[in-house]
């Protein structure tokens, strides 16, 4: 067994990996970037050594870096995490030639599965299933018209190359195939350095089921059960589960002997996952092998109760897998949730800066440990106080939970993303919330297309809409009770003239226009000790008892009418130092709670209307301004290319809203922007 390894990664995977490493009883390195200096992986490793400037093309892509890193520090073997370098078949030739073990398969398998176009051969030899269509690459727009007619539409117009939803498009008709064949070219050259096309048969209503593999040098494959991804956005997995709540014993059985087939075809030897499209028939297809560890892998140590990261070790150390197939479990459900550094309000623009707050519900089950299960984990690369850089994927952290049943799984999670508290940026979770409460997922009806069509518009405060909005006032008020009586607690006050506290409120619902509602509240039976109140509101009765709460806590639980609560607690927000907030189920209540007089003056005070910011074209993210496209006195049109802001890996282009001339442009090109920031004055 080795005695020390390098993790050639960042963020939560790093910190999973070096968690397993330390129960081994390895040492471990982790490398870092200017931008992570201070990251959780570097302050959880043995060693930590500087790789590079913030950007992964100048520190975690540089594989030479990494390897001097192996030899500076004694490190044995390396572990790729995902992303970055895992799948790099040269990286990997690069450490084995360095006679350095690399964690993971070896390379040629790394460059068999690494090509779509030569991986469908391979499957097809293998007798994989593979999706009827022109496997090899396209040479013009006409003739991808003419595969697409013998194939029969819809098809997928897809690059050999590509991957995370670029270099795809799907065509219904001739005119889309001629449309899709070229901008797929563009976009995989400009991409991937790659401009191969290939066209294949679109699966209607398709899901996206994975099969979870892991081979050893000693000939042995198992499959260990599937995982389902069909909740995704913009090809981008949002929850994932195991065991999929679609297919039967027989497709599991037929998907993973497959899977196995195909992974003893290319010799392969670690963990890999083998990825399968599916269709409202549970007829399936081979989409493609990842040859590396996944993100959603932790959902895959819940129900079958091993360590991943410790076999990928064990296994590159040579040692024979310690289990049979008849051997592996399938017990209980779990589904993950990636948590997000982005504004589901703002089309999940990404959101940087600082975690003024991070308090992760309380774990049960861990990264590593197999044996207490049946409960919630988070992996994680961040903590309380520190940064979300902008150079990097808008992973903050992966909620995990473990039920007996789907229907406990669900109800954990949704428990654990109420407690989840994030100050500072903004998060998916209230988006989270609103996908695990929605009729068709806790139905398991859903396939690739559910957010698409169930959020064509973007996603809205309204798409959140709480069972029982009443509880919200009523918490509300009772939050507000708690502070009053802290108030009338002070000391020192003047005989007959002490502060007291009345039972009758009326909460006031803040409204971005000024248009707000008034909810009255009775709030009495307060035990001080108990933390016990009674709130009547709307004709409903609501027994809260909280008593661990204190005023300074983001995180209140307690009791409702017996039934056990998380929520959130937010007070001062905005610029309103009397506005509480109240999160719960992915629903926000911004409100005030005042005494019935207070309420009737506060109905007479006039509206302020913000300003009006028309005129001028703004940051809807933080990030870096990469391109300021225009300059003073330049006539501009609707439509028209202003600026280009870059954050996490992805580009945002702003257009001008409408024909103006430019008066002033206010943020000079490599500033880094805040949220609203204006970028460019129009006269």
């Amino acid at each position: 067994m080795f005695k020390k390894i390098l993790i050639a990664n960042r963020g939560e995977i790093a910190c999973r990996v070096i968690v397993t490493a330390k129960k081994m009883g390895i040492a471990t390195v982790a490398v870092y970037s200017d931008a992570d200096k201070d990251a959780r992986h570097v302050a959880l490793a043995d060693e930590a050594v500087h790789i590079g400037a913030a950007p992964s093309r100048e520190s975690y892509l540089q594989a030479d870096r990494i390897i001097a890193a192996c030899k500076q520090t004694g490190a044995q073997a390396v572990h790729p995490g995902y992303g970055f370098l895992s799948e790099n078949e040269a990286f990997a030739r690069k450490v084995e030639e360095e006679g350095i073990v690399f964690i993971g398969p070896k390379h040629h398998s790394i460059a068999a599965m690494g090509d779509k176009i030569a991986s469908k051969k391979l499957a097809n030899a293998a007798k994989v299933n593979t999706i009827p269509g022109w496997n090899d690459a396209i040479e013009s727009a006409e003739a991808a018209v003419k595969i697409a007619q013998d194939v029969g539409y819809p098809v997928m117009i897809k690059a050999s190359a590509g991957g995370g939803g670029k270099g795809l498009r799907v065509a219904f008709n001739d005119k889309e195939a001629l449309e899709g064949f070229t901008s797929c070219r563009n976009e995989a050259r400009n991409s991937f350095g790659d401009d191969r096309v290939f066209i294949e048969k679109f699966v209607e209503e398709p899901r996206h089921i994975e099969i979870q593999v892991l081979g050893d040098a000693h000939g042995n494959v198992l499959y260990l059960n599937e995982r389902e991804c069909s909740i995704q956005r913009r090809h981008q997995k949002v929850i994932e589960e195991a065991p999929s709540p679609f297919i039967s014993e027989a497709t599991r059985k037929a998907m993973g002997e497959q899977a196995v087939a195909l992974a003893k075809a290319v010799n392969y030897q670690s963990a890999g996952t083998v990825e399968f499209v599916v269709g409202k028939d549970q007829s399936f297809y081979f989409l493609e092998m990842n040859t590396r560890l996944q993100v959603e892998h932790p959902v895959t140590e819940c129900i079958t109760g091993l360590d991943l990261v410790e076999l990928m070790i064990r296994v590159a150390a040579g040692e024979k897998l310690p289990l049979a197939q008849q051997d592996v479990q399938r017990k209980g459900w779990a589904i993950e949730c990636r948590i997000n550094a982005e504004d589901p309000f703002r089309n999940f623009l990404p959101s940087t800066g600082r975690l003024v707050r991070f308090q992760p519900p309380k774990a049960s089950m861990w990264a590593s440990d197999t044996e207490h299960l049946q409960g919630v984990r988070v992996d994680t690369g961040v903590q309380d106080g520190g940064e979300i850089p902008m150079y990097y994927d808008s992973m903050i952290a992966k909620l995990i939970v473990h039920g007996t049943d789907r229907a406990d799984a669900i109800a954990k999670m949704r428990e654990a993303l109420n407690s989840f508290v994030i100050r500072g940026i903004s998060s998916n979770i209230p988006f989270q919330a609103a996908l695990l409460a929605h009729p068709r997922f806790q139905a398991g009806d859903f396939n690739t297309g559910f957010i698409a069509e169930n959020y064509a518009g973007g996603f809205n405060a309204s798409d959140v809409a709480h069972a029982d909005p009443d509880f919200l006032i009523a918490l509300a008020a009772y939050v507000n009770r708690r502070a009053l009586q802290r108030s009338a607690g002070i000391s020192g006050q003047l005989s007959g003239h002490q502060f007291k506290v009345g039972e009758q409120f009326v909460v006031v619902q803040l409204g971005a226009d000024g248009q707000n509602l008034s909810q009255a509240a009775t709030v009495s039976d307060f035990q001080q000790q108990s933390g016990s109140s009674v709130v009547e509101t709307n004709g409903k009765r609501y027994e809260i008892c909280s008593g661990q709460w204190h005023l300074g806590g983001a995180r209140i639980r307690g009791t409702a009418n017996g039934q056990a609560f998380s929520a959130q607690v937010e007070r001062g927000v905005g610029k309103n130092p009397l506005a509480l907030r109240i999160s719960h189920n992915g629903t926000q209540l911004d409100a005030m709670v005042l005494s019935p007089r207070t309420a009737q003056l506060h109905a007479l005070m006039p509206y302020k209307a913000p300003p009006d910011m028309s005129r001028y074209v703004l940051s809807p993210m933080p990030g870096l301004l990469v391109q300021v496209a225009v300059q003073p006195g330049q006539k501009v049109q609707a439509g028209e290319r202003v600026a280009v802001i870059e954050a996490m890996k992805m580009e945002n282009v702003l257009f001008a809203a409408a024909d103006g001339v430019v008066a002033k442009v206010l943020a000079a090109q490599g500033e880094s922007l805040s949220v609203d920031q204006p970028i460019v004055e129009f006269a």
